[in-house]
């Protein structure tokens, strides 16, 4: 109860405070390509409900019918303005309306594609289905630029799977055991260092948590 608490009153702050960015965004999206300013994918949330996830389009209309559902980051169906917004995770903002509307946490393991969820251990999908997906988590400071990482890549797809997700599947596991207000205010902590100053700083690599390092470091 205090988790959604929290996540109600820091959504809705967000969001009044962002709207004046969120109408300049939308209007250059609108100007750059054709095509609405959000893009409304589908994921699977918690107890294994799908529900459309807002972000701000950063790809040409349709571009989920015309490519595979992981993005490297020299994809050609990203947008001039797509990519600043990827570059700078402003794309992402919009989901405090599913934090709002009961969806999504501001904290918790990155929703999936329903494909992905399906290919879970068993054990593992009950896990994190048993609580709602967020905007960020341990996995999220781990592989701040996913986009990077699947570059030059001939099956992004397949890239993300086999280099990216079971690590993403450790860091969810990891938080959703020790999950508690602490541990989330420590995680919205480094996001906001991450995202608002790392990513000014030429050449400064993301601190990133100890329990957020890959295996092998």
């Amino acid at each position: 109860m205090l988790k959604r608490v929290f996540d109600v009153l820091v959504s809705l702050a967000a969001l009044v405070v962002l709207l004046p960015l969120f109408a300049a965004i939308a209007v250059l999206i609108r100007q750059d390509s054709s095509g609405p300013a959000f893009y409304r994918a589908v994921r699977i949330g918690r107890s294994g409900e799908p529900f459309r996830m807002f972000k701000f389009r950063t790809m040409v209309a349709d571009a989920d019918r015309i490519g595979p559902p992981s993005t490297a980051a020299g994809d050609p169906r990203i947008t001039r303005i797509g990519r600043i917004l990827r570059r700078l995770n402003l794309d992402e903002l919009p989901q405090f309306i599913n934090v709002l509307l009961g969806q999504m946490s501001i904290v918790g393991p990155r929703p999936e594609v329903p494909d992905v969820v399906a290919l879970y251990p068993e054990d593992e999908r009950q896990a994190v289905l048993s609580v709602r997906p967020g905007i960020t988590d341990w996995a999220t400071l781990w592989i701040r630029d996913e986009g990077k990482r699947l570059e030059g890549s001939t099956d992004p797809h397949r890239t993300y799977l086999t280099e990216i997700w079971p690590e993403k599947r450790r860091l969810q596991l990891e938080y959703i055991r020790a999950q508690s207000l602490a541990t989330d205010l420590k995680i919205i902590g480094l996001t906001l260092k991450s995202h608002l100053i790392d990513r000014f700083r030429s050449g400064a690599p993301a601190a990133q948590p100890r329990g957020a390092r890959p295996r092998g470091e």
